[in-house]
């Protein structure tokens, strides 16, 4: 049985908590967060577990098998790069960094680190929609991805920013409806496409919020074996939908819709395939895969194997968010 630690007890981290606390293999053994005022909640929920608002201190006092890194974005490589210094796994939430610089120093780490597993958190690979699908392609009976689409129409309120300005400003979030709302849907756009070459792109504010990021992007994707695609995402909805995916192959076309996926004829008739579990609540759109990624990674930590979601594996998103921000400033198509 492994010990987990949380550091962060932001919007997110519940949902690792449930997953931590249903799994009979991981023992929750301490909290973090600098609000000192979360200490109560978390003796309510959690009684017997302790708590801390400096995280080193808590690594130190308690020797954690594995820490959770719920943080905003820009503390997601420093404070991983920490706990793996002292010798601890560490499961991180997305975005694996602020930047493909940053991104290219945390694959260094993990790199530099054998002994350790670094797992960064992009759930959706796991949807059974998605696991279904890239069996299908891969399988190669219908042939080779020809077309690909990704379409996140969510919203945002002013008072999401007002609250937490962190996600407003580049410094600390690295940009927008991108990196915080989509960057699980442009991983699997190249994880079902394939290598990804080149990109055209418009990036822009259609929300008068006051901050630097963008909330609107629309991009054309150029794959290395041909294919094209399709990438929008805004958080300028009138409510948060289901994100939609397509895939084109050669002799077939398949559709992820409301965490449904179809197979869709020619004339628009949707054969249903499988669906995704749901989370309960209110935030149904962030997915339920998180329980089965953290089981797998604690698994992998247990038996000492490969099977999770690397650093490596996860650098590609931040690179093509770097890569969609400079097209979107140049006008220029960009080469990757």
């Amino acid at each position: 049985m492994k010990k987990a630690a949380v550091i962060g007890l932001g919007d997110i981290a519940p949902i690792h908590l449930a997953a931590i606390t249903a799994n009979p293999e991981i023992t929750l053994g301490a909290l973090c967060d600098t609000d000192p005022e979360k200490r109560a909640m978390c003796e309510e929920k959690y009684p017997g577990v302790p708590f801390y608002t400096d995280y080193q201190e808590m690594v130190r006092a308690e020797r954690p098998d594995c820490v959770h890194v719920c943080l905003p974005h820009w503390l997601h490589y420093p404070v991983s790069a920490w706990c793996a210094g002292q010798g601890v796994h560490v499961f991180c939430e997305k975005p694996v960094a602020l930047n493909e610089a940053q991104g290219r120093e945390f694959v260094a780490l993990e790199a530099a680190h054998p002994e350790l597993h670094i797992g960064i958190c992009l759930q959706n690979r796991l949807n059974e929609s998605v696991e279904m699908l890239k069996g299908i392609i891969d399988s190669g009976e219908y042939g080779a991805v020809t077309a690909t689409k990704g379409i996140v129409p969510w919203y945002r309120p002013k008072s999401y920013y007002d609250v937490k300005p962190w996600r407003g400003r580049w410094e600390t979030a690295g940009g927008g409806c991108m990196i915080n709302q989509s960057v699980h849907t442009l991983d699997l756009l190249y994880f079902l496409g394939g290598d990804i070459a080149s990109l055209k792109a418009s990036v822009t504010q259609l929300l008068d919020y006051g901050i630097e990021v963008e909330d609107t992007v629309a991009v054309r994707l150029h794959y290395a074996g041909g294919a094209a695609g399709l990438f929008m995402a805004t958080n300028a909805n009138y409510q948060n939908e289901s994100v939609q995916i397509g895939v084109q192959l050669e002799k077939a076309n398949f559709a992820i819709m409301d965490s449904v996926l179809y197979k869709v004829a020619p004339d628009g008739e949707r054969t249903r395939l499988c669906e995704d579990a749901k989370m309960p609540g209110t935030k149904f759109y962030y997915g339920a895969s998180h329980a089965k990624l953290i089981a797998k990674f604690y698994r992998a930590i247990e038996q000492n194997t490969d099977d999770y979601i690397h650093v490596r594996d996860a650098l590609m998103s931040i690179r093509l968010i770097d890569a969609v921000q400079k097209a979107g400033r140049t006008g220029e198509t960009v080469r990757l």
